[in-house]
């Protein structure tokens, strides 16, 4: 396939609230927050869905530890780039299933803050180059997917109504981050600064894993550069833009 063939496009801007539902903390900032900087920058709104707490994610600490350290890491690390609402479902980590209560509570959440764009994080079985997806990821993405047309059907979840959450069908887009589909991209070249310093915020997450500060900055340099070769040579984030 030519390069031409294969570039990315820009993504739509016509549009004001946005929606990131992922699995745990650090997910969005493995490559997605220099976009949320970029939007909350231009005024835009961005909300945070955590479907865990990521308990189970630092080997040597135990999870009623660091669930708390988690989210304190989480809510710093969203304020870094503009986002002031970060909220968590309570799921456990390592161990999410696709379901009817996953569903009910991501379309309540887009019931509740009426967003015109959804972001997720990858959703399918592979990553871009092959690695292998994990089952938290898949199982929060499509019942993410799902939720969103369950968030605009008036008959289905109808207790969501009597909690004064009626049907919103505004959602225009679903962005995949890190998707071995995408198809759109963000130049970040202006924020990308502060999505290293998010990801950062993730400081015991980060040493839990064996990682430095460096390795941090090296990961997302590498990611940044290698979206960007298909968007002009800037350092962006890719998506996979999936129309409603």
């Amino acid at each position: 396939m030519s390069d031409d063939a294969r570039r990315l496009l820009p993504m739509p801007e016509d549009w004001h609230r946005a929606l990131a539902v992922v699995a745990h903390p650090d997910d969005m900032e493995y490559g997605c927050s220099g976009a949320i900087a970029r939007w909350t920058d231009e005024g835009r709104e961005v909300v945070y869905l955590l479907a865990t707490r990521g308990e189970a994610g630092i080997d040597d600490m135990p999870p009623e530890e660091a669930e708390v350290v988690r989210e304190r890491e989480q809510t710093a690390s969203a304020h870094v780039v503009g986002v002031e609402r970060v909220e968590f479902l309570d799921y456990p980590d390592g161990v999410v299933e696709y379901g009817l209560d996953l569903r009910r509570d991501i379309a309540a959440a887009i019931r509740r803050h009426r967003p015109e764009l959804v972001v997720i994080t990858n959703h399918r079985e592979n990553w871009p180059g092959g690695g292998l997806n994990m089952a938290d990821h898949r199982h929060v993405g499509q019942a993410t997917l799902d939720a969103v047309r369950d968030a605009g059907n008036r008959w289905v979840f109808q207790d969501l109504r009597s909690e004064g959450l009626h049907p919103w069908q505004g959602v225009r887009w679903v962005a995949v981050a890190a998707s071995p589909m995408s198809t759109h991209a963000v130049d970040i070249t202006a924020t990308f600064e502060r999505a290293v310093e998010s990801l950062h915020r993730h400081r015991a997450y980060l040493e839990g894993l064996g990682q430095t500060e460096d390795d941090a900055r090296r990961f997302l340099r590498e990611y940044a550069e290698a979206c960007g070769r298909r968007f002009g040579g800037v350092l962006a984030t890719e998506f996979e833009l999936i129309a409603l």
